[in-house]
């Protein structure tokens, strides 16, 4: 009988997960990454594999890793650390790796819009796995 009691209650509680994941999953969208060469080197590797999610404006803060819009190559996509914001819609890139990165050093600030995700977690390799 006490297990009648509660199913209705069980029942809403799914369903309020549910919509509580859908909306997060609606609002921040996340995808893939797949990083290709050493300007992040250490902290990520040629390889890893990463998840971003779309940024807020609260979301890219200094020490922030962002997948970003190359300047002059559009549709080029590159992971890079946030340094700094350079007037209001100005945001100065750079990668960990200095001597191999193509970063706001060599291009200066990106707008704002070309941030295209911040990065939340790295999930491979599974030894390196977690948040970054």
């Amino acid at each position: 009988m006490q297990e009648q009691r509660y199913h209705g209650l069980r029942f809403a509680f799914l369903a309020a997960s549910a919509t509580l994941v859908a909306w997060w999953w609606t609002r921040h969208r996340p995808f893939a990454v797949i990083v290709e060469g050493s300007s992040m080197a250490p902290t990520i590797l040629e390889g890893d594999l990463l998840i971003a999610t779309v940024p807020t404006a609260r979301a890219v803060a200094a020490s922030s890793l962002v997948v970003v819009e190359h300047p002059a190559r559009p549709g080029y996509e590159m992971v890079k650390r946030v340094v700094r914001t350079v007037g209001p819609d100005g945001i100065w890139v750079e990668g960990d790796n200095a001597s191999t990165s193509s970063d706001s050093r060599s291009f200066g600030p990106v707008e704002r819009h070309a941030i295209r995700g911040v990065v939340r977690l790295r999930y491979w390799p599974l030894a390196r796995a977690g948040r970054l």
